[in-house]
């Protein structure tokens, strides 16, 4: 069989069919999952969740979209609720407006560094998790992942120029959440980042 008679299958409660399609994609799936969560048991939780969540909803999958798509954005759905559920990541999100991460320093911090660092993070955590989902979606991928544009838009199903734009803009609600917190000193990106983040987009 091929994938839409798997699918046309599984919309009729056929579970051999589902077991055959999860065969499919397990390994991509749980891919995914493993690059944002970073952490075995939640790759497995998140994976497990998604493909849950293709049984469940199967049957309202619209068959005039990819049926990767969907389910990559299933997983990445998936792997964002494991990540407020457990809390575990200390997020550094970069706030530069490029493609280019920022550095990290090679010599280690001191305490008083360390303590700052992890206030600025603890803020930038619940930054974040104030963020519309949608933003904080791709700013995930992109931060915690190291996504390109085009491979955010590839797995999200969006327009380039939407990526771009959401990443924009919760770049600057970050910043401004930072700056009224007194934690963070707003910048103007360099004209070798922004540079960089176009060719790189």
């Amino acid at each position: 069989m091929d994938e839409a008679q798997l699918i046309a299958r599984c919309r009729r409660g056929d579970e051999a069919a589902f077991e055959t399609l999860i065969r499919l994609y397990e390994k991509r799936v749980y891919a995914l999952c493993r690059r944002m969560c970073r952490d075995e048991d939640d790759a497995l939780e998140a994976a497990q969740d998604t493909f849950l969540a293709v049984w469940r909803g199967v049957g309202s999958f619209r068959a005039d979209a990819a049926f990767s798509t969907w389910l990559y954005r299933l997983a990445t759905n998936a792997c964002l609720d494991v990540l407020r559920r457990e809390k575990k990541r200390a997020l550094d999100v970069s706030l530069d407006d490029g493609e280019t991460p920022v550095e990290a320093r090679s010599a280690a911090p001191s305490p008083e560094e360390a303590l700052e660092r992890g206030e600025t993070r603890r803020m930038v955590r619940e930054a974040l998790y104030a963020l519309p989902d949608e933003q904080r979606e791709v700013l995930l991928l992109r931060e915690t992942e190291q996504l390109s544009y085009a491979e955010i838009a590839a797995v999200t199903g969006l327009a380039l120029g939407t990526v771009r734009s959401r990443i924009s803009r919760a770049r600057s609600a970050l910043r401004d959440a930072l700056a009224a917190s007194g934690n963070f000193f707003d910048r103007a990106p360099s004209n070798q980042t922004e540079r960089k983040g176009a060719e790189n987009g």
